[in-house]
């Protein structure tokens, strides 16, 4: 998606309230236009009633005989004029300029495709969404038949059977609910029926099918594919000796076919963290006041550190960051926002990919105060130098905003990660939450079963690599799609060059 669900799809809001402002104009407009035309017909109405009635005796009036020219020389066209003035103009030049921002097609398939990660990730079926019931909200945010239609047809096209069939059984659904709608239903059962053929349920497709034969006995399709179909069954019932099962009668719901596996072998590990199972509990974790050893920036306020996790140790420190620094963090990085890039392994060429969907911004030091004191901050609390650091990256994670497994480190099979900023491998990530999140959003680590989630102004910290330079791989994390509202984070790559004396080697590879 070019344009991820975040802070730039708020400025789409106003452009369609200012939209539907031009649009009430134009009507008011071609309101007063019809009403001027309808007062000349009943004024011409009366006046040809009487002159048609004796048209002799009404010209023998000199000042009808005027009026009469007058009338068909000037008033006809002016007339003619108002009937071919256009109110629309103004509407129309308003939306060619507001178009340019619109989103495209890609966009919309990119939303679509986002509600659907959700849906797998968060296991919500087709109704839950479509109602609007989801966790944290108690918005009324409704789809329709012709919606759900659209989403599955969005998978159709996408050759995803899977959604294609729980959206169209949605539509079907609320369409058979008696709800209204522009699409026909032999349009979704045409649809639905192909998917579930696809899904490889038979029985299923055949039921269906009939559904759309005794609707449209002359659809095109559906008598071709009833025959098909059922030459096919038989076939399979007469190898395996069976008799043949009528299909259930059960809707097709969430468990009734299994999502077709993906590149990402952690997939189920990875999801359930994000709903909050599977989270491995370690029992003897502790908190403590940080100073840094004696940093004199925290001897008066130390910083609370919690345990997060204890191998590989994560932690969690408490009041990182103001209300105040993190609107203006905010405030630097919104201008500079663009889709986040990830590198191809193989080409070294940076793009964008689905793994990755956010909006990411650098900001140095120079650019503000409060930048350079959150770097000094991250110093101070760390013991670790920020000179050989990446910049301070701000992300802003909209609505199915995510970030699957992936490491911080560069591994041994991409060795030239950041060979051209000659400071070595990302020795430590620390990253601040900058947001609550009210649904979703938290980071994972699959390798070990942890979940932590976003609490404003919290930030957590953990070492990429071992004291000896090997990459630690029990760090590969996640930040999981955001459900509901919008996930902000800034975080701070810290590198290995200078920190030698800061986090000298350990006696063995793994300390």
């Amino acid at each position: 998606v070019k344009l991820e669900i975040n802070s730039q799809m708020t400025d789409l809001i106003y452009t369609e309230k200012e939209l539907v402002q031009s649009l009430r104009d134009y009507i008011k407009a071609e309101e007063s236009k019809l009403a001027a035309v309808k007062s000349w017909a009943s004024k011409l109405d009366a006046l040809t009633r009487v002159s048609t009635s004796d048209p002799e005796g009404y010209l023998a009036h000199p000042v009808n005989a005027y009026k009469l020219m007058k009338r068909l020389n000037t008033e006809w066209s002016e007339l003619e004029s108002l009937v071919l003035q256009n109110p629309s103009d103004g509407f129309i030049s308003n939306m060619s300029i507001h178009r340019q921002y619109f989103p495209d097609e890609e966009d919309e398939t990119g939303a679509a495709k986002a509600l659907m990660r959700l849906q797998d990730t968060y296991q919500l079926d087709s109704e839950t969404f479509s109602r609007g019931k989801l966790p944290g909200t108690h918005s009324s945010a409704m789809l329709t038949v012709d919606d759900c239609f659209d989403m599955g047809k969005t998978a159709y096209n996408d050759a995803d059977y899977y959604h294609a069939v729980l959206w169209m059984q949605q539509s079907l659904r609320q369409l058979d609910a008696g709800e209204e709608a522009v699409v026909s239903k032999s349009d979704i059962l045409d649809y639905l029926s192909y998917s579930v053929y696809q899904m490889g349920d038979l029985p299923r497709a055949i039921e269906l099918t009939r559904r759309l034969v005794a609707i449209d006995p002359s659809h095109q399709r559906a008598g071709g594919n009833l025959r098909y179909f059922e030459r096919l069954m038989f076939k399979q019932l007469n190898e395996l000796n069976q008799a043949y099962q009528p299909s259930s009668e059960e809707p097709i719901q969430l468990g009734t076919y299994s999502r077709p596996k993906d590149h990402l072998p952690e997939r189920e590990a990875y999801e359930a963290l994000c709903r909050g199972e599977g989270v491995q509990m370690v029992s003897h974790l502790f908190c403590r006041y940080q100073d840094g050893n004696r940093n004199p920036r925290l001897l008066l306020k130390p910083i609370m550190e919690e345990d997060e996790w204890d191998s590989p140790h994560i932690v969690r420190y408490l009041e990182v960051l103001s209300h105040e620094e993190i609107e203006k963090i905010k405030e630097l990085a919104k201008p500079r926002l663009a889709r986040a890039t990830v590198r191809d392994p193989k080409t070294g060429v940076l793009t964008t990919a689905n793994y990755r969907v956010s909006k990411s911004a650098w900001l140095e030091g120079e650019d503000d105060p409060v930048i350079a004191r959150v770097n000094q901050r991250i110093e101070d609390i760390t013991g670790l130098t920020v000179d050989t650091a990446e910049l301070l990256q701000v992300a802003n994670y909209g609505v199915g905003g995510q970030y699957e497994p992936h490491y911080d480190f560069s591994r041994k099979d991409e060795p030239d990660a950041f060979k051209r900023l000659g400071t070595g491998n990302r020795v430590a990530t620390f990253l601040n939450y900058m947001s609550d999140v009210k649904a979703g959003g938290a980071t994972v680590f699959p390798d070990f079963g942890a979940a932590i989630w976003p609490r404003k102004g919290t930030a957590v910290f953990w070492y990429n690599l071992f004291k000896s330079g090997e990459g630690d791989y029990r760090t590969r994390h996640a930040a999981c799609p955001v459900l509901v509202g919008s996930k902000w984070v800034s975080n701070k790559w810290l590198h290995e060059r200078g920190q030698e004396f800061r986090r000298p080697c350990g006696l063995t590879e793994v300390d």
